[in-house]
Protein backbone atom coordinates (compact mmCIF):
# COMPACT_ATOMS: atom_id res chain seq x y z
CA UNK A 1 0.00 0.00 0.00
CA UNK A 2 1.45 3.46 -1.02
CA UNK A 3 1.23 6.44 1.45
CA UNK A 4 -1.75 7.70 -0.17
CA UNK A 5 -3.49 5.26 0.22
CA UNK A 6 -2.15 4.96 3.92
CA UNK A 7 -3.44 8.30 4.12
CA UNK A 8 -6.46 7.64 3.20
CA UNK A 9 -6.70 4.67 5.40
CA UNK A 10 -5.95 6.51 8.75
CA UNK A 11 -8.30 9.69 7.21
CA UNK A 12 -11.58 7.26 6.55
CA UNK A 13 -10.69 3.71 8.06
CA UNK A 14 -12.93 4.49 11.22
CA UNK A 15 -16.03 5.70 9.43
CA UNK A 16 -15.58 3.05 7.17
CA UNK A 17 -15.43 0.36 9.83
CA UNK A 18 -18.69 2.12 11.15
CA UNK A 19 -20.97 1.62 8.11
CA UNK A 20 -19.74 -1.91 7.27
CA UNK A 21 -20.49 -2.39 11.06
CA UNK A 22 -24.18 -1.02 10.62
CA UNK A 23 -24.77 -2.70 7.68
CA UNK A 24 -23.26 -6.39 9.37
CA UNK A 25 -25.33 -5.44 12.60
CA UNK A 26 -28.61 -4.73 10.23
CA UNK A 27 -28.33 -8.12 8.70
CA UNK A 28 -27.80 -9.93 11.66
CA UNK A 29 -30.32 -8.38 13.43
CA UNK A 30 -33.19 -10.16 10.88
CA UNK A 31 -31.10 -14.38 10.63
CA UNK A 32 -29.96 -13.97 14.52
CA UNK A 33 -30.98 -12.65 18.06
CA UNK A 34 -32.31 -8.80 18.14
CA UNK A 35 -29.43 -7.96 20.12
CA UNK A 36 -27.88 -7.02 16.96
CA UNK A 37 -30.89 -3.90 16.32
CA UNK A 38 -28.95 -2.17 19.74
CA UNK A 39 -25.55 -2.61 17.87
CA UNK A 40 -27.35 -1.40 14.02
CA UNK A 41 -28.71 1.85 16.00
CA UNK A 42 -25.40 2.35 17.81
CA UNK A 43 -23.30 1.82 14.46
CA UNK A 44 -25.89 3.99 12.34
CA UNK A 45 -25.98 7.12 14.71
CA UNK A 46 -22.02 7.16 14.56
CA UNK A 47 -22.05 6.88 10.79
CA UNK A 48 -24.96 9.51 10.39
CA UNK A 49 -22.54 11.52 12.83
CA UNK A 50 -19.91 10.78 9.80
CA UNK A 51 -21.63 11.79 7.05
CA UNK A 52 -22.66 15.16 9.01
CA UNK A 53 -18.72 15.63 9.60
CA UNK A 54 -17.52 15.01 5.59
CA UNK A 55 -20.40 17.19 4.27
CA UNK A 56 -20.46 20.26 6.79
CA UNK A 57 -18.81 23.39 5.26
CA UNK A 58 -17.32 24.94 8.40
CA UNK A 59 -15.00 22.68 10.10
CA UNK A 60 -11.78 21.07 8.20
CA UNK A 61 -10.28 18.77 10.04
CA UNK A 62 -14.02 17.15 10.59
CA UNK A 63 -14.30 16.99 6.35
CA UNK A 64 -10.80 15.35 6.34
CA UNK A 65 -11.39 13.09 9.44
CA UNK A 66 -14.63 11.92 9.93
CA UNK A 67 -15.87 10.56 13.48
CA UNK A 68 -12.16 10.87 14.62
CA UNK A 69 -11.82 14.77 14.69
CA UNK A 70 -14.82 14.79 16.77
CA UNK A 71 -13.29 13.26 19.92
CA UNK A 72 -11.02 16.83 19.54
CA UNK A 73 -14.29 18.56 20.44
CA UNK A 74 -15.25 16.52 22.89
CA UNK A 75 -11.82 16.60 24.88
CA UNK A 76 -11.73 19.91 24.31
CA UNK A 77 -15.28 20.79 25.75
CA UNK A 78 -14.80 18.15 28.70
CA UNK A 79 -10.97 19.74 28.92
CA UNK A 80 -11.78 22.69 31.80
CA UNK A 81 -13.33 19.80 33.96
CA UNK A 82 -10.49 17.03 33.16
CA UNK A 83 -7.97 19.84 34.22
CA UNK A 84 -10.01 21.55 37.77
CA UNK A 85 -10.45 18.12 39.02
CA UNK A 86 -7.74 15.54 37.82
CA UNK A 87 -4.63 17.70 36.98
CA UNK A 88 -4.16 20.93 38.76
CA UNK A 89 -2.86 20.90 41.94
CA UNK A 90 -4.22 22.72 45.19
CA UNK A 91 -2.29 25.20 44.39
CA UNK A 92 -1.77 26.05 40.95
CA UNK A 93 -5.88 26.70 38.98
CA UNK A 94 -6.72 30.46 38.07
CA UNK A 95 -8.36 32.56 38.58
CA UNK A 96 -8.91 30.99 41.66
CA UNK A 97 -7.14 27.48 43.29
CA UNK A 98 -7.90 24.93 44.83
CA UNK A 99 -7.40 25.55 48.34
CA UNK A 100 -9.12 29.19 48.40
CA UNK A 101 -11.84 27.75 46.65
CA UNK A 102 -11.52 24.97 49.56
CA UNK A 103 -11.66 27.28 52.54
CA UNK A 104 -14.65 29.23 51.40
CA UNK A 105 -16.59 26.11 50.56
CA UNK A 106 -15.51 24.72 54.12
CA UNK A 107 -16.46 28.35 55.63
CA UNK A 108 -19.47 28.70 53.98
CA UNK A 109 -20.75 25.44 55.31
CA UNK A 110 -19.77 25.43 58.86
CA UNK A 111 -16.86 22.65 58.30
CA UNK A 112 -13.62 22.57 59.69
CA UNK A 113 -11.06 25.45 57.60
CA UNK A 114 -7.95 24.09 60.15
CA UNK A 115 -4.80 23.12 58.34
CA UNK A 116 -3.05 20.28 59.49
CA UNK A 117 1.03 19.76 59.44
CA UNK A 118 1.72 23.41 58.19
CA UNK A 119 2.00 25.49 55.25
CA UNK A 120 1.39 24.08 51.54
CA UNK A 121 3.02 27.30 50.44
CA UNK A 122 6.48 27.48 49.44
CA UNK A 123 7.77 30.32 51.78
CA UNK A 124 11.22 31.11 49.98
CA UNK A 125 9.03 31.28 46.62
CA UNK A 126 9.06 34.90 45.59
CA UNK A 127 6.14 36.64 46.48
CA UNK A 128 5.42 35.11 49.61
CA UNK A 129 4.00 37.19 51.82
CA UNK A 130 3.10 37.46 55.60
CA UNK A 131 1.91 39.33 58.77
CA UNK A 132 4.20 40.17 61.38
CA UNK A 133 2.93 39.53 64.68
CA UNK A 134 3.22 40.43 68.43
CA UNK A 135 5.06 39.36 71.78
CA UNK A 136 2.10 40.59 73.17
CA UNK A 137 -1.00 39.70 71.38
CA UNK A 138 -4.16 41.54 72.17
CA UNK A 139 -7.90 39.55 72.86
CA UNK A 140 -9.70 38.87 69.86
CA UNK A 141 -12.63 41.06 69.52
CA UNK A 142 -15.75 39.80 69.95
CA UNK A 143 -17.50 42.69 68.50
CA UNK A 144 -17.74 42.31 64.41
CA UNK A 145 -15.48 45.30 63.13
CA UNK A 146 -17.38 47.93 61.64
CA UNK A 147 -16.41 51.76 59.47
CA UNK A 148 -18.24 54.58 59.67
CA UNK A 149 -18.98 56.06 56.58
CA UNK A 150 -20.30 59.27 56.22
CA UNK A 151 -17.96 62.89 55.83
CA UNK A 152 -19.27 66.26 57.43
CA UNK A 153 -22.13 66.89 54.19
CA UNK A 154 -23.52 63.37 54.80
CA UNK A 155 -27.02 63.78 57.05
CA UNK A 156 -27.24 59.77 57.33
CA UNK A 157 -23.82 58.17 58.09
CA UNK A 158 -23.85 54.54 57.56
CA UNK A 159 -22.06 52.06 59.81
CA UNK A 160 -20.70 49.14 57.44
CA UNK A 161 -18.57 46.09 58.47
CA UNK A 162 -15.89 45.04 56.83
CA UNK A 163 -17.00 42.96 54.37
CA UNK A 164 -19.55 43.32 51.76
CA UNK A 165 -20.90 41.72 48.65
CA UNK A 166 -19.34 43.62 45.72
CA UNK A 167 -21.20 44.97 42.53
CA UNK A 168 -23.32 41.93 40.80
CA UNK A 169 -26.24 42.89 38.54
CA UNK A 170 -29.18 41.00 38.57
CA UNK A 171 -29.46 39.88 35.27
CA UNK A 172 -26.10 38.63 35.27
CA UNK A 173 -26.90 36.57 37.92
CA UNK A 174 -29.91 34.95 38.52
CA UNK A 175 -32.94 36.08 41.36
CA UNK A 176 -32.35 32.99 43.14
CA UNK A 177 -28.78 34.17 43.25
CA UNK A 178 -29.88 37.71 44.25
CA UNK A 179 -32.43 36.64 47.16
CA UNK A 180 -30.04 34.44 48.61
CA UNK A 181 -27.18 37.14 48.95
CA UNK A 182 -29.43 39.86 49.94
CA UNK A 183 -30.88 37.41 52.91
CA UNK A 184 -27.45 36.10 53.51
CA UNK A 185 -26.42 40.28 54.09
CA UNK A 186 -29.64 40.64 56.01
CA UNK A 187 -28.50 37.82 58.51
CA UNK A 188 -25.22 38.56 58.99
CA UNK A 189 -25.39 42.62 59.22
CA UNK A 190 -23.42 43.55 56.18
CA UNK A 191 -24.51 45.29 52.62
CA UNK A 192 -25.51 44.13 49.47
CA UNK A 193 -24.11 46.25 46.01
CA UNK A 194 -27.15 45.94 43.44
CA UNK A 195 -24.38 46.24 40.14
CA UNK A 196 -25.00 48.28 37.65
CA UNK A 197 -28.25 46.72 36.50
CA UNK A 198 -30.18 48.49 39.33
CA UNK A 199 -32.42 47.94 41.91
CA UNK A 200 -34.43 45.09 41.40
CA UNK A 201 -37.15 43.55 43.21
CA UNK A 202 -34.97 40.26 44.50
CA UNK A 203 -32.34 43.03 46.04
CA UNK A 204 -35.45 44.33 48.22
CA UNK A 205 -37.12 40.90 48.82
CA UNK A 206 -35.05 40.29 52.08
CA UNK A 207 -34.84 43.92 53.50
CA UNK A 208 -31.04 43.81 53.47
CA UNK A 209 -29.14 46.52 53.34
CA UNK A 210 -28.31 47.63 49.80
CA UNK A 211 -25.81 50.16 48.27
CA UNK A 212 -26.94 51.15 45.23
CA UNK A 213 -24.90 51.12 41.92
CA UNK A 214 -25.27 53.85 39.28
CA UNK A 215 -23.82 52.65 36.57
CA UNK A 216 -23.32 55.18 33.11
CA UNK A 217 -26.95 53.75 31.86
CA UNK A 218 -28.51 55.36 35.08
CA UNK A 219 -30.75 52.50 35.33
CA UNK A 220 -33.47 52.41 37.53
CA UNK A 221 -33.19 56.10 37.64
CA UNK A 222 -33.39 57.38 33.87
CA UNK A 223 -35.14 59.25 30.80
CA UNK A 224 -36.44 57.40 27.69
CA UNK A 225 -33.13 58.75 26.13
CA UNK A 226 -30.89 57.08 28.42
CA UNK A 227 -30.04 60.29 30.16
CA UNK A 228 -29.98 61.01 34.09
CA UNK A 229 -33.41 61.30 35.90
CA UNK A 230 -33.38 63.35 39.60
CA UNK A 231 -36.90 62.31 39.83
CA UNK A 232 -36.97 58.68 39.40
CA UNK A 233 -33.61 58.41 41.77
CA UNK A 234 -35.32 60.55 44.59
CA UNK A 235 -38.00 57.91 44.78
CA UNK A 236 -35.85 54.68 45.58
CA UNK A 237 -32.59 56.63 47.05
CA UNK A 238 -35.06 57.67 49.88
CA UNK A 239 -35.61 53.70 50.63
CA UNK A 240 -34.87 52.82 53.94
CA UNK A 241 -33.61 49.61 52.67
CA UNK A 242 -30.71 52.09 50.55
CA UNK A 243 -27.60 52.74 52.87
CA UNK A 244 -25.53 54.26 50.37
CA UNK A 245 -25.71 55.15 46.30
CA UNK A 246 -21.76 54.44 44.18
CA UNK A 247 -21.48 56.08 41.46
CA UNK A 248 -19.49 53.47 38.80
CA UNK A 249 -16.96 54.96 36.56
CA UNK A 250 -15.19 51.90 35.38
CA UNK A 251 -14.61 48.17 36.93
CA UNK A 252 -12.15 45.87 36.88
CA UNK A 253 -12.98 43.27 34.67
CA UNK A 254 -13.22 45.79 31.64
CA UNK A 255 -12.33 49.19 32.78
CA UNK A 256 -13.41 52.00 29.69
CA UNK A 257 -15.40 49.84 28.06
CA UNK A 258 -19.28 49.90 27.84
CA UNK A 259 -21.84 47.01 27.44
CA UNK A 260 -24.88 46.39 25.72
CA UNK A 261 -27.87 43.75 26.51
CA UNK A 262 -29.28 42.68 23.06
CA UNK A 263 -33.10 43.85 23.34
CA UNK A 264 -33.82 39.78 22.51
CA UNK A 265 -32.59 39.28 26.44
CA UNK A 266 -34.85 42.04 28.01
CA UNK A 267 -37.10 40.27 30.03
CA UNK A 268 -40.42 42.07 31.80
CA UNK A 269 -38.28 41.74 34.70
CA UNK A 270 -35.21 43.24 33.61
CA UNK A 271 -37.15 46.35 31.24
CA UNK A 272 -39.07 46.90 34.90
CA UNK A 273 -36.15 46.85 37.15
CA UNK A 274 -33.62 49.12 34.38
CA UNK A 275 -36.54 51.32 32.97
CA UNK A 276 -35.50 50.49 29.61
CA UNK A 277 -38.42 48.98 27.06
CA UNK A 278 -39.09 45.90 26.00
CA UNK A 279 -37.51 45.05 22.94
CA UNK A 280 -34.65 47.68 22.69
CA UNK A 281 -31.13 46.71 23.02
CA UNK A 282 -29.84 48.00 26.68
CA UNK A 283 -27.02 50.02 26.54
CA UNK A 284 -24.15 51.14 28.94
CA UNK A 285 -22.41 53.92 27.56
CA UNK A 286 -18.52 53.45 28.14
CA UNK A 287 -18.87 57.33 30.11
CA UNK A 288 -20.99 59.07 31.62
CA UNK A 289 -23.35 61.08 29.84
CA UNK A 290 -24.55 63.48 33.51
CA UNK A 291 -20.75 64.84 33.52
CA UNK A 292 -17.91 65.69 31.76
CA UNK A 293 -15.04 66.92 33.79
CA UNK A 294 -13.68 66.32 37.48
CA UNK A 295 -15.93 69.11 38.80
CA UNK A 296 -18.59 67.95 36.80
CA UNK A 297 -18.54 64.58 38.96
CA UNK A 298 -17.80 66.17 42.36
CA UNK A 299 -21.23 68.01 41.88
CA UNK A 300 -22.87 65.12 40.65
CA UNK A 301 -22.08 63.10 43.77
CA UNK A 302 -23.39 66.78 45.72
CA UNK A 303 -26.41 66.40 43.69
CA UNK A 304 -27.29 62.47 44.66
CA UNK A 305 -26.40 63.35 48.45
CA UNK A 306 -29.45 65.96 48.47
CA UNK A 307 -31.30 63.93 46.34
CA UNK A 308 -31.09 60.73 48.95
CA UNK A 309 -31.51 63.00 51.91
CA UNK A 310 -28.29 62.97 52.73
CA UNK A 311 -26.75 59.63 52.26
CA UNK A 312 -23.18 58.54 51.93
CA UNK A 313 -22.31 58.86 47.90
CA UNK A 314 -18.64 57.36 46.89
CA UNK A 315 -17.44 56.73 43.50
CA UNK A 316 -15.86 53.10 42.34
CA UNK A 317 -12.93 52.81 40.02
CA UNK A 318 -10.25 50.76 38.51
CA UNK A 319 -7.28 53.07 38.33
CA UNK A 320 -6.51 54.03 34.87
CA UNK A 321 -4.23 57.15 34.00
CA UNK A 322 -2.72 58.46 37.29
CA UNK A 323 -3.09 62.07 35.94
CA UNK A 324 -7.19 61.56 36.61
CA UNK A 325 -7.51 60.11 39.78
CA UNK A 326 -5.23 63.66 40.94
CA UNK A 327 -7.69 65.37 38.71
CA UNK A 328 -10.43 63.79 40.92
CA UNK A 329 -8.57 65.48 44.35
CA UNK A 330 -8.20 68.70 42.70
CA UNK A 331 -11.58 68.38 41.61
CA UNK A 332 -12.34 68.13 45.43
CA UNK A 333 -10.18 70.67 46.67
CA UNK A 334 -11.70 73.01 44.11
CA UNK A 335 -15.07 72.97 44.87
CA UNK A 336 -15.06 71.88 48.35
CA UNK A 337 -17.21 68.69 47.68
CA UNK A 338 -15.56 65.27 49.09
CA UNK A 339 -16.98 61.97 47.97
CA UNK A 340 -18.27 59.83 51.16
CA UNK A 341 -16.28 56.61 50.31
CA UNK A 342 -13.99 55.80 46.95
CA UNK A 343 -14.21 51.78 46.18
CA UNK A 344 -11.17 50.83 44.27
CA UNK A 345 -11.56 47.68 41.75
CA UNK A 346 -8.58 45.86 40.55
CA UNK A 347 -8.03 45.20 37.28
CA UNK A 348 -7.77 40.95 38.57
CA UNK A 349 -11.41 41.33 39.66
CA UNK A 350 -14.89 40.70 37.96
CA UNK A 351 -17.84 38.34 37.84
CA UNK A 352 -18.66 39.11 34.16
CA UNK A 353 -17.82 38.59 30.65
CA UNK A 354 -15.22 40.93 29.62
CA UNK A 355 -13.31 41.08 25.98
CA UNK A 356 -9.91 38.82 26.26
CA UNK A 357 -7.34 41.72 25.74
CA UNK A 358 -9.15 44.15 28.59
CA UNK A 359 -9.52 41.47 31.15
CA UNK A 360 -6.00 40.96 30.42
CA UNK A 361 -4.45 43.96 30.22
CA UNK A 362 -6.29 47.18 31.11
CA UNK A 363 -6.00 48.76 34.47
CA UNK A 364 -4.29 48.38 37.82
CA UNK A 365 -3.94 45.53 39.69
CA UNK A 366 -5.58 46.03 42.88
CA UNK A 367 -2.68 46.78 45.21
CA UNK A 368 -1.02 49.70 42.87
CA UNK A 369 -4.59 51.09 42.30
CA UNK A 370 -5.73 51.14 46.29
CA UNK A 371 -1.87 52.78 47.12
CA UNK A 372 -2.36 55.57 44.48
CA UNK A 373 -5.53 56.35 45.79
CA UNK A 374 -4.46 56.38 48.81
CA UNK A 375 -1.22 58.58 48.47
CA UNK A 376 -3.73 61.25 46.38
CA UNK A 377 -6.61 61.43 49.29
CA UNK A 378 -3.73 61.70 51.72
CA UNK A 379 -1.41 63.83 49.65
CA UNK A 380 -3.92 66.48 49.23
CA UNK A 381 -5.34 66.10 53.09
CA UNK A 382 -8.62 64.92 51.97
CA UNK A 383 -7.55 61.05 53.70
CA UNK A 384 -9.53 61.86 56.71
CA UNK A 385 -12.56 62.98 55.23
CA UNK A 386 -12.89 60.25 52.37
CA UNK A 387 -13.27 56.28 53.23
CA UNK A 388 -11.34 54.02 51.20
CA UNK A 389 -12.32 50.39 50.35
CA UNK A 390 -11.05 47.70 48.06
CA UNK A 391 -12.34 45.21 45.53
CA UNK A 392 -10.78 42.30 44.14
CA UNK A 393 -9.80 38.59 44.52
CA UNK A 394 -10.65 38.83 48.85
CA UNK A 395 -11.22 35.62 49.80
CA UNK A 396 -9.70 35.03 53.27
CA UNK A 397 -9.14 37.18 56.52
CA UNK A 398 -5.67 37.48 55.11
CA UNK A 399 -6.34 39.40 51.88
CA UNK A 400 -8.62 41.32 53.53
CA UNK A 401 -5.91 42.34 55.92
CA UNK A 402 -3.21 42.76 53.62
CA UNK A 403 -5.55 45.14 51.59
CA UNK A 404 -6.03 47.46 54.85
CA UNK A 405 -2.38 47.70 55.20
CA UNK A 406 -2.08 49.65 52.32
CA UNK A 407 -5.03 51.89 53.36
CA UNK A 408 -8.46 50.30 53.06
CA UNK A 409 -10.76 50.76 55.42
CA UNK A 410 -12.80 47.91 54.39
CA UNK A 411 -12.99 45.07 51.55
CA UNK A 412 -15.48 43.80 49.23
CA UNK A 413 -15.86 40.41 47.79
CA UNK A 414 -17.57 38.63 44.85
CA UNK A 415 -16.08 35.84 43.53
CA UNK A 416 -16.01 34.19 47.43
CA UNK A 417 -19.71 34.98 47.35
CA UNK A 418 -20.65 33.02 44.24
CA UNK A 419 -18.24 30.59 45.69
CA UNK A 420 -20.52 30.50 49.02
CA UNK A 421 -23.58 30.08 46.74
CA UNK A 422 -22.09 26.86 45.36
CA UNK A 423 -20.05 28.08 42.39
CA UNK A 424 -17.96 25.50 41.04
CA UNK A 425 -15.79 27.53 38.49
CA UNK A 426 -17.66 26.08 35.75
CA UNK A 427 -16.38 29.45 33.52
CA UNK A 428 -19.83 29.58 31.86
CA UNK A 429 -21.25 32.83 33.67
CA UNK A 430 -21.73 34.53 30.56
CA UNK A 431 -23.68 31.50 28.42
CA UNK A 432 -26.80 31.46 30.65
CA UNK A 433 -25.94 27.78 31.25
CA UNK A 434 -24.49 28.08 34.60
CA UNK A 435 -24.55 24.55 35.86
CA UNK A 436 -25.22 25.66 39.79
CA UNK A 437 -27.88 28.12 38.93
CA UNK A 438 -25.81 31.14 39.99
CA UNK A 439 -25.50 33.30 36.94
CA UNK A 440 -28.25 32.26 34.78
CA UNK A 441 -31.92 33.16 34.70
CA UNK A 442 -32.89 29.73 32.90
CA UNK A 443 -35.63 28.71 35.65
CA UNK A 444 -34.82 24.93 35.65
CA UNK A 445 -31.09 25.89 36.06
CA UNK A 446 -32.10 28.06 39.11
CA UNK A 447 -34.26 25.62 40.83
CA UNK A 448 -30.84 23.79 42.31
CA UNK A 449 -30.25 26.88 44.47
CA UNK A 450 -32.15 26.85 47.38
CA UNK A 451 -32.40 30.45 48.28
CA UNK A 452 -32.35 29.71 52.26
CA UNK A 453 -30.07 26.87 52.11
CA UNK A 454 -27.58 29.38 50.26
CA UNK A 455 -28.62 32.11 52.53
CA UNK A 456 -27.20 30.92 55.55
CA UNK A 457 -23.97 30.14 53.46
CA UNK A 458 -23.58 33.19 52.73
CA UNK A 459 -24.10 34.40 56.17
CA UNK A 460 -21.64 31.40 57.45
CA UNK A 461 -18.88 32.61 55.18
CA UNK A 462 -19.00 36.40 56.35
CA UNK A 463 -19.41 35.34 60.15
CA UNK A 464 -15.92 32.86 59.49
CA UNK A 465 -13.81 35.20 57.68
CA UNK A 466 -14.30 38.43 59.38
CA UNK A 467 -13.25 36.40 62.42
CA UNK A 468 -10.30 34.67 60.61
CA UNK A 469 -9.22 38.95 60.31
CA UNK A 470 -9.84 39.48 64.21
CA UNK A 471 -7.89 36.63 64.72
CA UNK A 472 -4.84 38.31 62.91
CA UNK A 473 -5.28 41.66 64.02
CA UNK A 474 -4.88 39.93 67.77
CA UNK A 475 -1.70 37.95 67.09
CA UNK A 476 -0.81 41.44 65.62
CA UNK A 477 -0.97 43.00 68.71
CA UNK A 478 -3.65 45.38 67.39
CA UNK A 479 -7.52 46.45 68.52
CA UNK A 480 -8.85 46.73 65.08
CA UNK A 481 -7.84 46.77 61.17
CA UNK A 482 -7.75 50.36 61.11
CA UNK A 483 -4.21 50.10 63.19
CA UNK A 484 -3.02 48.09 60.56
CA UNK A 485 0.23 49.45 58.51
CA UNK A 486 2.11 49.04 56.03
CA UNK A 487 5.26 47.48 57.48
CA UNK A 488 2.87 44.41 59.28
CA UNK A 489 2.81 42.75 56.10
CA UNK A 490 6.31 41.17 54.65
CA UNK A 491 6.81 40.65 50.65
CA UNK A 492 9.63 38.02 49.50
CA UNK A 493 11.50 39.86 46.72
CA UNK A 494 13.64 36.73 46.38
CA UNK A 495 14.95 33.67 47.71
CA UNK A 496 17.25 35.78 49.77
CA UNK A 497 15.52 38.84 50.35
CA UNK A 498 12.77 40.15 52.16
CA UNK A 499 10.79 44.03 52.83
CA UNK A 500 7.93 45.18 54.51
CA UNK A 501 5.54 46.66 52.11
CA UNK A 502 6.77 50.50 53.27
CA UNK A 503 9.40 49.58 51.45
CA UNK A 504 9.01 48.58 48.48
CA UNK A 505 5.98 50.90 47.93
CA UNK A 506 5.86 55.03 48.20
CA UNK A 507 3.45 55.90 50.84
CA UNK A 508 3.30 59.57 50.78
CA UNK A 509 2.83 61.81 53.98
CA UNK A 510 -0.15 64.00 54.68
CA UNK A 511 -0.40 66.92 52.23
CA UNK A 512 2.59 66.14 50.35
CA UNK A 513 1.08 66.61 46.80
CA UNK A 514 -0.07 70.49 48.17
CA UNK A 515 3.81 71.32 49.95
CA UNK A 516 5.88 69.58 47.76
CA UNK A 517 4.58 67.42 45.12
CA UNK A 518 8.15 67.90 43.21
CA UNK A 519 9.45 65.45 46.29
CA UNK A 520 7.08 63.17 45.35
CA UNK A 521 7.43 60.44 42.37
CA UNK A 522 3.78 62.05 40.84
CA UNK A 523 5.35 65.08 40.14
CA UNK A 524 4.84 65.02 36.13
CA UNK A 525 1.43 63.37 36.68
CA UNK A 526 0.41 65.84 39.64
CA UNK A 527 1.24 68.43 37.34
CA UNK A 528 -0.79 67.26 34.54
CA UNK A 529 -3.70 66.61 36.26
CA UNK A 530 -6.96 69.23 35.58
CA UNK A 531 -9.75 69.72 37.97
CA UNK A 532 -11.67 71.10 35.00
CA UNK A 533 -10.98 68.29 32.44
CA UNK A 534 -9.82 64.29 32.48
CA UNK A 535 -7.50 65.02 29.54
CA UNK A 536 -4.30 65.80 30.95
CA UNK A 537 -3.12 69.88 30.39
CA UNK A 538 0.38 69.03 29.96
CA UNK A 539 2.65 65.50 28.17
CA UNK A 540 3.09 62.91 30.89
CA UNK A 541 6.44 61.80 30.04
CA UNK A 542 8.23 62.14 26.33
CA UNK A 543 6.37 62.43 23.45
CA UNK A 544 6.47 60.34 20.45
CA UNK A 545 9.07 60.85 17.63
CA UNK A 546 7.56 62.71 14.14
Amino acid sequence: MDESNKALARRYGVFIFVIAGALISLILSFVTEHVFIFAFCVFFTLAMVGVFDITQPNHSLLRNYPLIGSVRWIFEAVRPYLRQYLMEDDLSGQPYNRDDRSLVYARSKNEEDRQPFGTELDTYAAEYEWMTHSLAPTPVSEEPFRVSIGGPACAKPYSASVLNISAMSFGSLGSHAIEALNMGAKAGGFYHDTGEGGLSPYHRKHGGDIVWELGSGYFGCRNRDGSFSPERFQERALLDQVKMVEIKLSQGAKPGHGGVLPGAKVTPEISETRGVPMGEDCISPSRHPAFSTPVGMMEFVAQLRELSGGKPVGLKLCVGHPSEVFALAKAMLKTGIRPDFVVVDGSEGGTGAAPHELADHVGMPLREGLILVRNALVGTGLRPEVRLAASGKVVSGFSMAANMAIGADWCNAARAFMFSLGCVMSMRCHTGACPTGVTTNDPHLQRGLVIEDKAERVTSFHHHTVGALADLIAAAGLEHPRDLLPHHVWHRVSPIEVKPLDRLYTFLAADALIDAPDDTPYAAEWAAADADSFAPRRAVGPRRAA
